[in-house]
């Protein structure tokens, strides 16, 4: 009787440990297949690009880097070149710089004028270069030295008067004539003369004074608005003058003062190869 109820408990506690057994086994593999499952299901991310090819571009960015500061002294370099080599030229042109303003040579053919040449021009005779204000310093000096007018002092007051009176002549006359010159479309600039030979270059200087060419840069006009403007310069100036007062006499001088100091100007213009060579320039 003992024996059969030993053979009992054995069978029944076998029974029981295999079924210990069989969960812990199957608990065991759903725990190893999740995370098979959950990389199986995870999407694939791109991988970063290798460190290598960071390393072999760098030095290639260094050099760029390393090339750049010379890059930087050579192009310095190139723009001082050139800006020497303008302001030698510049030099060397001494009477389109200093004393004639824009012109052409016998070899350049006259073009039309834009606006905006036109704006430049004037601004070049009238404000922004040095030429324009020693012309007027240079009258002035030959008014102080035959005193005129007499009621101005032979001081340093009386050079600055006379120089702010001729500027301010010139300011109005240049104002006038480049204003009736766009509204005519009559050229501004001097040509120098195709031709060979003193008097045939000479005739032109002369005639070039009185009479410029229409808006076709061929037929010949007189110069209505420069010898207009220069009227109109010198009666406006007697506002500021000391008596006796005489606009019409004040306007006709202007009117000579611009015959004689146009036609040497443009003898200046015509002749200053020759000028140059004079000096050893050319």
């Amino acid at each position: 009787m003992r024996l059969i109820w030993h053979a009992r408990w054995t069978t029944r506690a076998m029974v029981l440990i295999a079924a210990v057994g069989l969960f812990a086994t199957a608990s065991y593999a759903q725990t190893e297949s999740a995370p098979a499952q959950a990389q199986e299901q995870a999407p694939e991310k791109p991988l970063p690009d290798a460190p290598q090819s960071q390393k072999e571009e760098a030095p290639k960015g260094q050099n760029e880097e390393a090339a750049s500061p010379v890059q930087h002294v050579e192009e310095q370099t190139r723009k001082a070149a050139e800006m020497t080599e303008h302001e030698l030229l510049r030099a060397r042109n001494w009477e389109a710089t200093w004393i004639a303003g824009p012109y052409a040579t016998k070899h350049q053919r006259l073009l039309p004028l834009s606006r905006k040449d036109r704006e430049e021009i004037y601004l070049r005779q009238t404000f922004t270069t040095p030429e324009t204000y020693m012309k007027r310093l240079f009258a002035a000096g030959i008014d102080q030295a035959r005193g005129v007018p007499g009621q101005w002092d032979d001081g340093l007051t009386g050079y600055f008067e006379r120089f702010a009176s001729r500027e301010g002549q010139f300011f109005t006359s240049n104002s006038l004539a480049a204003l009736g010159n766009a509204k005519l479309g009559y050229e501004v600039r001097y040509d120098q003369c195709k031709c060979e030979g003193f008097w045939p270059r000479a005739r032109h200087a002369i005639m070039r004074n009185f009479l410029t060419y229409g808006r076709d840069e061929q037929g010949l006009r007189p110069q209505v608005a420069l010898f207009g403007g220069a009227f109109v310069g010198g009666i406006v100036a007697t506002a500021w003058k000391p008596s006796p007062k005489n606009a019409w006499a004040n306007g006709g001088w202007a009117v000579v003062g611009q015959a004689g100091y146009g036609t040497l100007l443009n003898f200046v213009i015509e002749f200053s190869r020759e000028i140059n060579r004079k000096q050893g320039v050319e």
